[in-house]
């Protein structure tokens, strides 16, 4: 490590003997106190970026006190920044609906109505019904994915509606 402790850093040699001498330090430092979950090797490597970008104005003798006040800070302005995303989510809550609950027990109702419906149609009529209608495929997709004709696809898709508009009559299907 050069002599001159007033002399900056801008060196490259100087740099990296700081490197050598503070890095582990820094990041055991960072690591002990706030542990791993604010990334400690990350806001290590970041305060050498911020000492070489400032090492015109930091001296030898004072790069070690710059370095672990600047990545004390930085772990400072995480924290600081994960409690202000946390009470903004809080805050964002809502532990209300617009719904009337008369609505909510219709939906409720329509959807166990639904389950009781969609388990009183056959295995192939289920599969092809919810691939349709729950995952969007069209019935070609369907057809080779099942490995029948579209038409058997068709037929099973047209058959699990009648089965549905039957069991769900009280409610509005299209």
């Amino acid at each position: 490590m050069p002599k001159d402790i007033n002399q900056n850093i801008c060196n490259e040699r100087a740099f990296a003997s700081v490197y050598k001498k503070y890095a582990d330090d820094l990041h055991n430092f960072l690591y002990y106190k706030y542990g791993e979950q604010f990334n400690p090797r990350d806001k290590t490597q970041d305060a050498f970026m911020k000492l070489w970008d400032n090492c015109k104005d930091v001296t030898l003798s004072k790069a070690k006190s710059f370095l672990f006040t600047v990545a004390n800070n930085m772990v400072l302005n995480d924290i600081k920044h994960q409690k202000v995303v946390l009470k903004h989510q809080q805050a964002n809550q809502k532990n209300y609906t617009n719904e009337t609950p008369e609505f909510v027990l219709e939906t409720n109702q329509f959807l166990e109505k639904y389950q009781k419906a969609l388990s009183k149609l056959t295995e192939d009529q289920r599969v092809a019904f919810l691939l349709n209608k729950v995952e969007g495929k069209k019935h070609k997709e369907i057809a080779e994915f099942l490995g029948v004709t579209q038409k058997v696809i068709e037929y099973r898709i047209y058959s699990a509606f009648d089965v549905l508009k039957k069991e769900l009559e009280g409610f509005k299907i299209k």
